[in-house]
């Protein structure tokens, strides 16, 4: 910490002699520290804007959006791999926290006290774009086997040179016209149904999963009777007679056979959804959507509901076996 505070009395930070442990905590120093080095580092051109924080106090919320609005810079300049607010908040261990202080105070240094102040970006770029093109233009020289650069088992230009420029430009032809068929078939699958990625499902996403929800509600229900009243019956010695059931019995296990190929629909239009669009959304997770997760839970429920409705259609056949 001594060598960083050294830094900031050298890049003149007003707030220099500042306790070394306020840096490393959450606080209003910290902030102030880390928005001063931030707004170094993006001089000028900043996409963002530097907010005019009043005193050395603030209540909760404007702690956190001082804390998002730094993550973020951090974030763009590459300090962070992500918005991680945790970071900007100091937490960790004494040896990250020093080493994150050092890395930004480090970039400032480097950018303030540059060996060339005055040389730009755009020079820097046509002096390394002239250097490359010179190695191509004499690489048969730079690269030869006389030089001995490369290792004994890598093989250069020499034994396997570069292809003529007229075979490229024929292979190229053949890939582009082979991409312009497939686009033209991809076109006429498109024109023969209506598909619109872009369509606002908002809606329709919002009936399903109210009726995904009833469905599970009534799977729930389902199995708290079948595990009181019908599950104590495959444990007696006896075969269990089902009184009374009569009509009602195969008005359920009709429309449980209904409520099977309306999942099994389900499943289909779930498969088909996730193969039309992939490669449409960049996803930065694996994690399944609100559907998915509640498709998948219907489907275990059904599997559960398959092996409790199978006592109960053995039983209804027996009934219906024993009626003259």
């Amino acid at each position: 910490m001594e060598e960083i505070q050294r830094k900031l009395e050298l890049l003149n930070y007003p707030r220099s002699n500042a306790p070394a442990q306020s840096l490393l905590f959450a606080g209003v120093e910290r902030y102030a520290l880390l928005e001063w080095l931030f707004f170094r580092l993006l001089g000028d051109r900043s996409p963002f804007t530097q907010q005019n924080w009043q005193g050395d106090s603030m209540d909760r919320d404007e702690e956190n959006t001082r804390i998002q609005h730094l993550a973020e810079i951090a974030s763009f300049l590459g300090i962070t791999s992500s918005v991680d607010t945790e970071a900007i908040q100091g937490k960790g261990s004494y040896e990250e926290r020093v080493e994150l202080l050092h890395l930004i105070v480090d970039l400032v240094e480097a950018s303030q006290y540059a060996d060339n102040p005055e040389w730009s970006v755009d020079e820097q770029l046509a002096k390394d774009v002239q250097l490359v093109d010179s190695i191509a233009e004499k690489q048969a020289q730079i690269f030869s086997e006389e030089l001995k650069l490369f290792p004994a088992d890598v093989q250069i230009q020499s034994v396997y040179p570069l292809p003529d420029i007229s075979e490229l430009e024929l292979k190229l032809s053949e890939h582009s016209k082979k991409l312009s068929n497939l686009q033209q078939m991809v076109h006429e699958l498109a024109s023969k149904y209506d598909y619109n990625p872009n369509e606002d499902y908002t809606e329709v996403e919002l009936k399903l999963r109210s009726h995904l929800e009833s469905f599970l509600e009534t799977v729930k229900y389902f199995n708290l009777i079948y595990t009181k009243e019908i599950r104590p019956w495959t444990h007696m010695m006896e075969v269990p007679q089902l009184h009374g059931f009569g009509p009602a019995a195969n008005r359920l296990l009709e429309a449980y056979n209904t409520l099977l190929k309306f999942l099994g629909n389900l499943r289909s239009v779930r498969d088909s959804y996730a193969a039309m669009s992939v490669g449409s959304l960049s996803t930065t997770t694996d994690e399944p959507s609100s559907i998915t997760k509640i498709i998948l839970d219907c489907e275990s429920a059904l599997t559960f509901l398959n092996r409790s409705l199978s006592i109960l259609s053995t039983s209804v056949a027996r009934e219906q076996g024993k009626t003259p």
